[in-house]
């Protein structure tokens, strides 16, 4: 689904949410620890920003009652659809990654505030699971005609998906800290992160909270501008619970509805 250019002056106004029963219409088991999710709407979606999530309640199980976040993989307008990648790290997402095709699935989205457009080239950084919402920034800045290089990383060539989907966007390359897929380190090694201010004005970067830092001090030291998207625990979506505060200039604010993009520079002890 293409994105219209209109949505450079929209990013940061508030976006209608819903609560749909989507039906699953496809569960691909990606490798052992990764699915990918396709549910589809009986009626039309709303508008889906890159870096948005949803949140997802188990079906028929009382064991994992709260809602689980996932960042939107992918979402299409016309066949009414939305995608998310699923790990398997506990019982409510290994419920899920069990359901069957059929399965309804209540589903509140989108929440939260997505990225930014850049200006001039950016680079994409994703780890792991992290990898999820940059599919869909990777389309949304193609669709804008913006330059931008992807760079995926993981502890194992499991942690890397859909490669194939991310190199129709932009150059793609891939670390693994095996080195079993990709360039063998961890992901601030590649070289693309090694002087990044003389090829690009902006670092997007999802992943394990140690990476981001480590991305955004690469960033500060470059005098480039980076946007992360935060993984705190969202029980609720809508900044009641209080379970994802983060510090940041204008005080403690939540993840799940101030988030769960921030710009590096907004959030203290990132510099």
């Amino acid at each position: 689904m293409n994105y219209p250019v209109k949505h450079l002056k929209m990013k940061n106004l508030p976006m209608a949410k819903v609560t749909h029963d989507l039906q699953l219409i496809e569960n691909r088991q990606l490798n052992p620890a990764y699915h990918l999710l396709i549910f589809k709407s009986s009626v039309a979606i709303p508008e889906v920003f890159p870096g948005q999530f949803a949140e997802l309640l188990t079906p028929d199980s009382a064991a994992t009652f709260l809602r689980r976040p996932f960042s939107i993989y992918n979402a299409d307008y016309q066949l009414n659809t939305i995608q998310f990648i699923v790990k398997i790290v506990g019982n409510g997402t290994k419920k899920l990654c069990q359901l069957s095709t059929g399965a309804i699935v209540n589903i509140i989205y989108p929440l939260g505030k997505g990225f930014s457009i850049s200006e001039g080239k950016s680079l994409i950084v994703g780890g792991g699971v992290g990898i999820a919402p940059m599919y869909l920034l990777s389309k949304w800045l193609t669709t804008n005609n913006r330059e931008f290089d992807i760079l995926l990383g993981g502890r194992t060539e499991a942690d890397i998906i859909n490669v194939k989907e991310f190199s129709e966007y932009g150059e793609l390359d891939i670390t693994t800290e095996n080195g079993k897929l990709g360039q063998k380190g961890l992901i601030t090694t590649h070289p693309w992160l090694k002087d990044p201010g003389s090829v690009y004005s902006r670092i997007y970067t999802c992943g394990p909270e140690a990476m981001m830092r480590a991305v955004a001090r690469i960033a500060i030291a470059s005098q480039i501008s980076c946007e992360v998207s935060l993984e705190n625990t969202m029980a609720c979506g809508f900044g009641v619970c209080l379970c994802c505060v983060v510090a940041t200039d204008k005080g403690n604010l939540c993840v799940c509805t101030d988030g769960p993009v921030f710009n590096i520079n907004n959030l203290k002890g990132w510099d």
